[in-house]
């Protein structure tokens, strides 16, 4: 309380009691003990009356320490598994220091693909991703003080590499490299490129990237194999300064099928790591192609990213066309993608009605829409040339294809112009409207779906800002281009829609992803949420069978096989009660990334270490990590100041005081008849 508060009370007490004063004792012939009661409970009601208008308060403080906070990272991988005793003993050790618990709180997590909370460590991932575990203790950890110790072998198999870590990492890391430091003589097979899907009598690519490690020249050949036979072989040499080769073949696509290509490279002497040594993928090979024409007449990076994301699947080719050319260009496309139509499209327009030709439509604010309302039936807008931001948001009973991996909460708006938009015939509408936070029954995506034609249109451009945000969300485009895909394939057939329909890969390298999904609709083509539908396996290699049961997933079923063994599978999804199936095959790789690495990477983490400000450690330092952590001040508990201005009267009280001063005042008046 500050010292003017305090002379505003004294005031108010002496103006208190000189009103008391003047009204009993000045010229006033009454005296004894009642007139000195009334005289105190009147000064009472006068002073409360005071204090309530000068509210008097106080200031509290209240001081709290804070300790830094030491977080255990640990790798939870397949490749540090032989290192368990060592880490838990690490852990132990870090746990039951109680010096390290008196000077910092103490947080444990783990990591294989993603991070997650530190309960129990199994050493089962399949996959390693340093630098999205650190970024995610960043965030959480964003605005305190803290340090992270890394248990791990430093071998990354997933995301960014950690090397550059220290762009974007604000604690210090204090890695402690587990495993085996030795570096043996080792060749690899480090990567193969080729494309996914090949065509008939063409030729396909192929790119082995192999390395070295040791100080020894030899010279190893490299070898593909196709089905088992040797079509491709080179003698590949090696040195201490001569680490690593690229080797590009072409293979000759000679029958349709799936085709598996085992990489190899022999096996040197004292080689200890083998499982490198050998890699498999596959590639299909196919006889038809999906030939789609991007008819534009403007330059926009839409027309980009769509032709990139068409053209992620090998099965479809983009040619981008102009809406005036040669009408003999347009004999052999399957689908026209028609970009923000105006009336030089005029020509286009009359092939595609004549030949029924499926389009999916791009409309924008430079689109000409009374042209356009015109020149088709299927939607119309009253465009009011008035452009506005428009969000998307997912209609989760969108039942045409599956798009449950897509989503658009935190996409960038589309550009597009306010206006009324009418769907004519039977449609589907993937994605709505959101304007300025209001969610509108206005389509911004829909498909509609005739006797002889399919068709879909976009209520806005910029979709190339959508494809960018999928790969800041996932590092990757796969999501975006995925959804695009399905549109694609769909647009691409003009057969009935079906009641069943699958959702699968060709090829799963490792099991760790492979999944199958399947959407199923009643006679009446409503999704049916109730039934029973089952998936039947047969190993092609154990001709062993099994039968897994799909379970509801929202809007669609789906079996997890992630403990299928790999090999080759065939399959039938069978719905139940219904006279109802559909089949196909996958092959699940034999291949385990984390297999790949047999020594500890401490070289990149101590680059990690330096460039974050921390130190590396080993196992049998644990004591020597202890000291630093205590001995750094940077880690010195905080003391915090938080003050809370607290009133000092409470108003309740004052104001219940007063009345009972001037009610007994009352009282002793009345009863010694006064009034």
């Amino acid at each position: 309380m500050n010292t003017q508060t305090i002379l505003y009370i004294i005031l108010a007490a002496i103006v208190s009691l000189a009103l008391v004063l003047f009204q009993y004792f000045y010229k006033s012939k009454r005296t004894g003990k009642l007139n000195i009661a009334l005289a105190f409970l009147r000064f009472i009601t006068f002073f409360c009356g005071f204090l309530l208008l000068i509210n008097p308060k106080f200031t509290k403080n209240e001081y709290t320490t804070e300790k830094a906070n030491l977080i255990i990272l640990t790798d939870n991988s397949s490749s540090v598994a032989s290192s368990k005793q060592v880490i838990e003993k690490t852990i132990d050790d870090i746990e039951k220091s109680g010096e390290l618990n008196k000077r910092f709180s103490i947080q444990e997590y783990s990591f294989g693909a993603a991070l997650t909370e530190n309960d129990s460590l199994s050493f089962l991932e399949k996959n390693t991703n340093i630098s999205k575990a650190l970024s995610a203790l960043k965030e959480v950890y964003s605005a305190t003080n803290s340090a992270i110790v890394l248990i791990t072998d430093g071998n990354q198999t997933l995301g960014r590499d950690y090397d550059f870590q220290n762009e974007q990492q604000q604690f210090p890391v204090y890695p402690i490299a587990v495993g085996d430091t030795t570096r043996y003589e080792d060749v690899a097979i480090s990567q193969i490129n080729t494309n996914r899907y090949a065509f008939l009598k063409n030729k396909y690519p192929v790119e082995i990237y192999v390395s070295y490690t040791g100080t020894e020249d030899i010279s190893v050949p490299v070898k593909v194999s196709l089905n088992g036979k040797t079509v491709f072989r080179q003698n590949v040499s090696f040195s201490k300064t001569n680490n690593s080769a690229v080797i590009n073949t072409l293979l000759e696509a000679n029958s349709v099928g799936t085709k598996n290509l085992q990489v190899s490279i022999d096996e040197l002497k004292n080689e200890r790591n083998k499982a490198n040594n050998k890699r498999t993928v596959v590639v299909e090979v196919i006889d038809e192609k999906t030939n789609i024409a991007l008819v534009s007449s403007l330059l926009h990076p839409d027309v980009g990213a769509l032709k990139k994301s068409i053209e992620s699947n090998g099965q479809r080719s983009v040619t981008i066309m102009k809406p005036n050319g040669n009408s003999k260009d347009w004999e052999e496309v399957d689908l026209f993608i028609l970009y923000q139509p105006n009336a030089s499209f005029k020509k286009l327009y009359d092939y595609i009605e004549k030949k029924q030709a499926n389009t999916f439509t791009v409309t924008g604010p430079k689109t000409d829409w009374r042209f356009l309302n015109s020149s088709q039936k299927e939607f119309t807008k009253n465009s009011y040339n008035q452009e506005e931001e428009v969000f998307g948001v997912l209609n989760t009973g969108f039942s045409l294809f599956s798009s449950t991996d897509f989503s658009v909460d935190d996409f960038p708006p589309l550009q597009s112009t306010l206006g009324d938009i009418i769907l004519n015939g039977k449609n589907d509408i993937l994605l709505t409207q959101r304007i300025k936070g209001v969610n509108l029954k206005q389509p911004l995506l829909a498909v509609f779906e005739g006797n002889e034609k399919r068709d879909a249109v976009l209520f806005g451009e910029n979709i190339w800002k959508w494809r960018m945000q999928t790969y800041r969300n996932a590092q990757s485009f796969k999501n975006f281009d995925d959804l695009i895909g399905k549109l694609v394939l769909y647009l691409g057939t003009n057969k009935s829609r079906q009641r069943l329909t699958l959702d699968y890969e060709n090829i799963y390298a490792g099991s760790n992803e492979t999944r199958i999904s399947a959407t199923y609709f009643d006679k009446a083509f409503a999704f049916d949420a109730n039934a029973e539908i089952v998936l039947r396996l047969k190993n092609l290699e154990s001709k062993l069978n099994t039968e897994v049961p799909m379970l509801l997933k929202g809007n669609y079923y789906e079996a997890d096989l992630s403990n299928l063994q790999p090999g080759k599978y065939d399959f039938t999804v069978v719905v139940k009660k219904e006279n109802l199936s559909k089949s196909g095959s996958f092959i699940i790789l034999d291949f385990d990334v984390e297999k790949q690495f047999l020594a500890t990477d401490d070289k990149k983490l101590q680059r990690l270490a330096q460039n974050t400000g921390g130190s590396l450690y080993y196992p049998t330092q644990n004591s020597d990590l202890t000291q630093d952590l205590l001995s750094d001040d940077r880690y010195l508990p905080t003391q915090k100041n938080k003050q809370n201005v607290v009133s000092l009267i409470d108003f309740r009280l004052l104001l219940g005081l007063m009345v009972f001063a001037l009610a007994l005042e009352w009282f002793l008046r009345k009863y010694n008849g006064l009034i």
